[in-house]
């Protein structure tokens, strides 16, 4: 038995970028394959003279697309990319952290695509297995040797009982690579067909954002009405809240001019009680002066009569005193409450102004976008 050879891929370009795929049932919108950046590279199977686009997340493999010569990498952004690929009947987007990095993954793409091609039509001329070299891998298969060349070019072929066998081994291995070339372009053929649905697909989903961003438009206008009339009802609140201000600052100055009449009144008391004090000293007088006593009887009870009447007036001015100290009560009572209320309605205004100026300012980013 003769040995077998093994080839195994070898890289020929590696980017990071993040890896979407198409929503199979949607087939609008993207799904992440990968929540971080990963490393995605183009291979050559010598083995099976094919070019592969590879990247590994974790354990699993997020992509691997074999090229073919009817792919193409569509740009459709300055940092994203994508191509369809139907025998995995999927449709691949890779986002890039720049321009540039789009660019050199296009013209590799390009390039492979070309290769791709070059070896698929050298394998219809040549029925025989052979193994085109891409030019983008020639510093690769410079080193391998001639003999490995030749393993290349021919399959290996197990000698058992002559070389009459061994011709018959070689043209019935020449058949099956045939047929199998056929299949090939048969789904060459029908990729077409998938490209052009992963296009209407892409067009549909670009639709769809135009539409949402349309939506968003309207509701942004809409939010600035609403806004708008928001800010006039606040200004309408201040407004009031200013006239009940006002009025809670005159009643303040009425209970003021209270005090001061208090303050009158009991002046006004302090002379009635001098008065009184003069009046009871007068009688006193009398007493010691009188000489008749029915003269001095008359005397007395006009004293006691202008007694009464100055007690009756002492108990009216106690009753107005105490009337008017109830009513300072009560305005004190007053003042206090009106004070409070005062007070909080300055710290509802205080937050009103505080929501006015960051609504002012939400208004003002919003003009400035």
């Amino acid at each position: 038995m003769y040995p077998l050879h093994r080839e195994r891929e070898q890289p020929i370009f590696s980017a990071r970028a993040h890896v979407f795929q198409i929503d199979p049932t949607t087939k609008r919108n993207w799904i992440p394959a990968s929540k971080h950046s990963v490393t995605v590279s183009f291979f050559y199977d010598a083995t099976r003279n094919v070019y592969r686009i590879i990247s590994v997340g974790g354990t699993k493999a997020i992509i691997n697309s074999t090229i073919t010569p009817n792919m193409t990498f569509t740009k459709t952004s300055q940092k994203f990319g994508q191509w369809a690929d139907s025998r995995a009947n999927t449709v691949y987007g890779l986002g890039f952290s720049s321009e540039q990095q789009l660019q050199q993954f296009s013209e590799r793409f390009k390039e492979v695509k070309e290769a791709a091609r070059l070896a698929r039509e050298k394998s219809q001329d040549k029925p025989e297995l052979s193994n085109p070299a891409l030019s983008i891998a020639a510093p690769q298969m410079s080193q391998l040797s001639q003999d490995m060349l030749e393993d290349l070019q021919s399959p290996p072929v197990l000698c058992i009982n002559g070389p009459g066998e061994e011709k018959l081994y070689r043209s019935q291995s020449a058949d099956i690579e045939l047929s199998s070339e056929k299949e090939r372009i048969k789904k060459m053929l029908s990729e077409g067909s998938i490209c052009e649905l992963s296009w209407e697909a892409e067009l549909f989903t670009l639709q769809d954002s135009n539409s949402k961003l349309v939506a968003a438009l309207h509701e942004a206008n809409a939010n600035v009405e609403q806004w708008k009339k928001q800010l006039s009802a606040y200004q309408e609140e201040t407004e009031r809240l200013r006239e009940q201000v006002a009025e809670l600052e005159a009643q303040a100055a009425r209970h003021a001019a209270c005090d001061i009449g208090k303050d009158e009144l009991n002046q006004s008391l302090e002379e009635l009680e001098a008065v009184l004090k003069a009046k009871d000293e007068e009688i006193h007088h009398l007493q010691s002066k009188k000489c008749d006593y029915n003269e001095v009887e008359q005397e007395r009870e006009e004293a006691v009569q202008r007694l009464q009447e100055v007690e009756s007036r002492n108990a009216e001015l106690e009753r107005r005193v105490h009337a008017l100290e109830q009513t300072l009560s009560n305005s004190l009572d007053e003042r206090s409450r009106a004070e409070n209320e005062v007070q909080r309605i300055i710290d509802i205004l205080d937050v009103k102004i505080f929501d006015l100026t960051d609504l002012r300012q939400s208004l003002a980013t919003l003009v400035q976008k």
